[in-house]
């Protein structure tokens, strides 16, 4: 089959353009052909689809008042994507068209090129965040609450709850966004939308798009998989002063401070005096950690280290070498790659209870839960790992192992992936109908 992949990065910038090349990776070894579209940037892997890329659009860079006014008006109907993809279908043909992170920079303006109201070319749609029920992507409002609101497609609450970067502005284009895919129909010309937890599913389907979701967990690729086996110290019990591990953006959505205040918090009342925290990443709240670990006075300075910002192999040790790791977030991520990637190398997670982090972690299992947000569960949990003796600790990386074999296999989820573009390239059930206009739309028969 020929799939065409779109996703408005096209370099590595974060989880979704992990999945992005993993996904086309594992779909060319299956013998499929790849077409990319994407976005002009600096840092662009070389393609030789690159030439239908769009320019390159910066909404939140340091970029003058009038450019970013120009270009925010490209943010919600694009029509030189619109043109560029026409011309990258004309090309390729494709059998199936998958989407990822395509809003703002791309915007869905592509599924008007004139080349799909001639030919039937189904859609899939991998949800990184909560865009299609959320004009703030996280399901968190302006004062930092997770919310719910929007779920009854009425994207107002976003300007009244300033939820857009404490904007009323940037709300307020976010609200118009939004409503302007909801009437012009934008989502109905998606297929199928992949969530990567059963949590997302759930929260889609309550938001209007129950018949249409599909849950399949994030997957690691063999490369990932062959460097978590590099990485992985299955006797670090005994080998390598037991440490947590936080590595991420440095963000209060991340949950940072909660972790650093429960460490701290712990470290004063029943934390063994060998355990430290290491903090692997950069953000806005680094300074902050680093004033809340000089307020509590040389022992923090000894027990906790920001190490910076890390990648490949570097970060892999430190991820390898760890007793736990610990997302603690107190937004509802999604299926983070963090923890899978500590999964993969044995490494138990300590997660909070929130969005798809309790799919990766079985109670005592692949590690431990706490409350998001609750500092006070957050130190109690901390101290509960901290007195997990050798044998069980064996146990738990076990179980992590098999986790990751079980669920998070790259051949297993490209193939089930090929059933479904299968499935719906071939499915009776959708026939495409004229309307007025020239106009055509799909429906089911």
């Amino acid at each position: 089959m020929r799939i065409l992949l779109v996703n408005k990065y096209f370099y590595r910038k974060g989880g979704a353009e992990t999945y992005f090349f993993a996904l086309a990776e594992g779909l060319k070894a299956l013998g499929h052909e790849v077409a990319f579209f994407s976005m002009q940037h600096p840092n662009n892997e070389p393609s030789y689809w690159s030439k239908y890329f769009v320019s390159e659009k910066d909404y939140v860079g340091k970029i003058s008042a009038f450019q970013q006014a120009k270009e925010a008006a490209t943010l919600i109907y694009s029509f030189e994507s619109k043109r560029k993809f026409e011309a990258l279908l004309e090309e390729f043909k494709p059998d199936v068209i998958h989407l990822n992170n395509v809003h703002r920079q791309l915007t869905l303006s592509i599924l008007d090129a004139p080349y799909l109201k001639n030919h039937h070319v189904p859609v899939v749609y991998t949800a990184h965040d909560y865009i299609l029920l959320c004009p703030a992507y996280t399901m968190v409002d302006g004062a930092g609450n997770v919310c719910d609101d929007c779920l009854d497609r009425h994207f107002i609450h976003a300007v009244k709850k300033t939820c857009v970067k404490g904007s009323k502005a940037k709300s307020g284009l976010a609200f118009l966004e939004a409503e302007f895919l909801k009437y012009h129909h934008s989502y109905d010309k998606i297929d199928r939308i992949i969530a990567p937890s059963e949590f997302m599913k759930k929260k889609l389907d309550e938001g209007g798009y129950k018949g249409r979701t599909i849950a399949m967990q994030n997957f690691l690729t063999e490369s990932q998989m062959a460097m978590a086996r590099k990485v992985t110290n299955t006797d670090k019990f005994n080998m390598v002063e037991p440490y947590f591990l936080f590595f991420g953006r440095l963000s209060k959505e991340k949950g940072i401070l909660t972790l650093v205040r429960a460490f701290l918090d712990a470290a004063d009342k029943s934390l063994p005096e060998d355990w430290t925290l290491h903090i692997v990443g950069d953000g806005p709240e680094r300074e902050t950690i680093k004033d809340l670990i000089k307020q509590a006075g040389d022992e923090a300075e000894h027990r906790i280290s920001l190490l910076g910002y890390k990648t490949g192999e570097d970060l892999q040790r430190e991820v390898g070498s760890a007793r736990f790791s610990v997302l603690c977030s107190e937004w509802r991520e999604n299926m983070p790659y963090s923890g899978l990637e500590s999964l993969a190398a044995q490494t138990p997670v300590i997660g909070a209870n929130i969005g798809g982090i309790p799919e990766l972690v079985m109670e005592g299992e692949t590690g431990f839960r706490f409350e998001s947000g609750n500092q006070v569960d957050l130190s109690r949990v901390l101290a509960i790992a901290s007195q997990v003796d050798a044998a069980r600790y064996v146990t738990m990386q076990q179980a992590c192992d098999h986790y990751v074999e079980e669920r998070c296999r790259q051949n297993i989820y490209v193939q089930q992936l090929e059933d479904i573009y299968r499935d719906i390239h071939h499915a009776d059930a959708i026939t495409v109908v004229p309307c007025e206009g020239n106009e055509s739309t799909r429906i089911a028969v």
